[in-house]
């Protein structure tokens, strides 16, 4: 009998590469398991490690034929259901199972379920260690998560807490934000577009479509962007804004994805000019030394106020 590397070469050998990377990922998946790894028993000696293809098919639900036909790279595309139920047998993680999708599918794949978003103690290292940076950490929902002392600096005491837990209902419920935000309509309709995008992903979420529908109820321009289909996937662009204390900031935002399947995002907003540094250095000290109890306080207000991201 030839080895088994020669034998899967010559069954992979008409595949296109990608269908042949698919072959070889889900052997090197099924042979570091054990058949008790997966609640099956061991039967007698097993001349190749990990799992038989016809154990895979009985915990995926698919026929044996298929199975094998999908390791050697001619079965076509198959559905994504399908690979949710092989990616379930292989015991694949999230990073994995994506990557499954991918080779198989060419497309990213849908999350299995909404679950609890959590910040992990690193990332909040991470956001405490920046100063003089205001950044906070979002879901899906665009509930803020977590958030550090420059961004209470600049956004206000209580941004990311009770009812400014939100950014997407302060965007479009904060009258102060309509005036305070001089680019208001197209950071609005960039949100919309992000809240669409993040539906397609999130379809069974409730949270997510109750906010929507709270929206396009409460606000008319929401209503009317939601209409029009937008799709848009906010990742970074520049701003001006008017705060109420040291004047117009002209600032750089960036969303940057959090991995590992939590779908979170990293929020920072940067200066774009001498002037906006120096804004935001005022604000982050004065707030420091109110805190400090130096008798330096903060703006009349300010602790309540909310300026937004």
């Amino acid at each position: 009998m030839p080895p088994k590397s020669e034998t899967m070469i010559r069954m992979t050998a008409g595949a296109k590469p990608r269908q042949a990377e698919l072959a070889e990922f889900l052997r090197a998946m099924r042979e570091r398991l054990a058949p008790e790894d997966v609640g099956l028993p061991r039967h007698g000696t097993r001349r190749t490690p990990g799992l038989r293809r016809q154990e895979v098919a009985q915990l995926a639900a698919v026929s044996i034929d298929w199975y094998i036909r999908l390791e050697q790279g001619r079965a076509g595309t198959p559905g994504a259901a399908v690979l949710d139920g092989i990616a379930e047998a292989l015991r694949l993680s999230a990073t994995e199972r994506e990557h499954l999708h991918i080779l198989a599918r060419e497309e990213q794949p849908l999350p299995q379920r909404s679950r609890p978003s959590e910040v992990s103690s690193s990332l909040r290292t991470l956001i405490d260690g920046m100063p003089l940076i205001p950044a906070y950490v979002i879901d899906f929902r665009f509930e803020i998560l977590a958030r550090n002392e420059a961004a209470a600096a600049v956004f206000g005491e209580k941004f990311g807490s009770g009812p400014l837990q939100n950014a997407a209902v302060m965007m479009f419920e904060s009258p102060e934000i309509r005036v305070t935000h001089l680019d208001w309509r197209r950071i609005a309709r960039e949100t919309t577009g992000n809240l669409r995008a993040n539906l397609a992903r999130h379809r069974d979420d409730a949270e997510l479509r109750s906010l929507i529908d709270r929206l396009r109820g409460r606000d008319a321009d929401f209503a009317a962007w939601w209409l029009d289909r937008t799709v848009e996937e906010r990742a970074h662009g520049i701003k001006r804004v008017r705060h109420p204390e040291v004047g117009e900031l002209t600032i750089c935002y960036d969303y940057l994805a959090v991995v590992e399947g939590a779908d979170l995002r990293l929020v920072t907003v940067t200066p774009t000019d001498a002037a906006t540094e120096q804004g935001i250095r005022t604000l982050v000290s004065r707030r420091a030394a109110f805190r400090a109890g130096d008798g330096v306080g903060m703006a009349a207000g300010a602790a309540n106020r909310t300026f937004a991201a």
